[in-house]
């Protein structure tokens, strides 16, 4: 079963760097360049993920701080 992980992993490992490669070949740029680029648009996509979270998270706290369920007229 380990060895079977083994080809699975060297399989995708030689395709998977082929991949950016090709890329560069075909951009006339550095392979090195491809990747990084790549590796820099995973951090910025998690990023922005993570600031959509914080932004959604505050504007649902704030909404329930300014319109808090009253338990009856009174409350005002």
């Amino acid at each position: 079963m380990l060895q079977l992980v083994y080809k699975m992993r060297y399989f995708f490992e030689r395709h998977g760097f082929d991949v950016a490669s090709r890329l560069a070949d075909r951009l006339g740029m550095r392979a090195k360049s491809v990747r990084i680029f790549f590796i820099y648009v995973s951090f910025v996509t998690v990023g922005v993920g993570f600031a959509m979270y914080l932004t959604l998270a505050f504007l649902l706290r704030l909404k329930d701080l300014v319109y808090s369920k009253r338990t009856s007229v009174f409350d005002l």
